[in-house]
């Protein structure tokens, strides 16, 4: 199998890579290198450029024939969405416009979506399923909705299959420890940590302590990534099918708070990890845990690495 993955030097990006080489296919990576690191890619098949040049996706698949594309290019740190909403709707929502033009003309019909639990935005209650409101609080959660809505209305009008995964947060790292989480700036939780307890940050910042939630602090559900490429897989493989479109929540069910993932952090380290509370960051959720039933049931997938450690 062919398979072009937009984003693909991004962090879970470049595990998909590394999953489907294991799975025998032929991968070419397109990214812009804004956000992603040039070191994660071990193909040659990498192309750098952006989603916002047409002529260069025209190019890129007049090269080829992709049996499907994983799209996982986008921008994706709240906090920066509140502040320069532009920025994320001309990245995330029209270079997606872009992309599914160049796949329509070159009758590519395949597309492997990656949303997000933040279309929800604060959930009416603690588990979150895919037939709940959908109702962003952030113009990164909006950009993800929209273009949500955009394939589903795309692939309504021809014989394309699109599969779309609301995942909540993404954990981990490559199993043989080839990969892992490489961001610039860096701005998740467990890394940041990580980061205290070898020395080489002086204090975690904690945004915000006085949540409803049982410590104070925002619960997450983290998924890890390799669990994430396997769904990415099984998801494929249905629509490859003929399934029709679908859209999958991921995640382990499980909510940690922050000050909970901070304390199972100095148990493995052995560490004491400096905390300081700071305000709230706009558009933060106190509580996103996914419900993956439906996941699970459709697509036979199960978390395997559920545990914090």
């Amino acid at each position: 199998m062919n398979v072009l993955v937009t984003g693909g030097a991004g962090y879970i990006g470049s595990h998909m890579v590394k999953y489907l080489i294991q799975k025998d296919c032929t991968v070419t990576v397109i990214d812009n290198l804004s956000t992603g690191n040039r070191n994660a890619v071990t193909i040659s098949n990498f192309i750098q450029g952006d989603l916002a040049d047409q002529g260069l996706l025209e190019e890129t698949f007049s090269k080829a024939r992709y049996d499907a594309v994983f799209h996982f290019a986008a921008f994706s740190q709240v906090g920066e969405s509140v502040r320069n909403p532009l920025k994320y709707f001309r990245n995330n929502v029209s270079n997606t416009i872009n992309l599914l033009n160049a796949m329509d003309e070159a009758n590519v019909h395949h597309l492997v979506y990656s949303s997000s639990a933040a279309v929800y935005g604060n959930p009416e209650k603690d588990s979150i399923s895919e037939s709940d409101p959908l109702s962003p609080v952030n113009p990164y959660g909006l950009s993800k909705l929209v273009v949500e809505k955009m394939i589903r209305d795309w692939s309504s009008v021809n014989a394309s299959r699109a599969v779309c995964f609301r995942y909540f947060n993404a954990a981990g790292a490559d199993l043989d420890g080839e990969l892992g989480e490489s961001h610039d700036p860096e701005t998740h939780l467990i890394p940041l940590i990580l980061r205290v307890a070898s020395g080489r940050m002086r204090e975690i910042s904690i945004f915000g302590d006085d949540y409803e939630t049982p410590d104070g602090t925002c619960v997450r559900d983290y998924i890890h990534v390799w669990d994430l490429c396997e769904a990415h897989w099984l998801g494929l493989q249905r629509i490859l099918k003929g399934g029709k479109n679908f859209i999958y929540n991921l995640g382990n069910g499980t909510g940690f708070s922050v000050r909970e993932v901070i304390g199972c952090a100095e148990k493995v380290t052995g560490q004491k990890i400096e905390q300081v509370v700071s305000e709230r960051r706009a558009g933060d959720p106190a509580r996103l845990v996914a419900n993956a039933s439906l996941a699970i049931k459709e697509l036979n997938w199960t978390p395997k690495y559920s545990m914090l450690y």
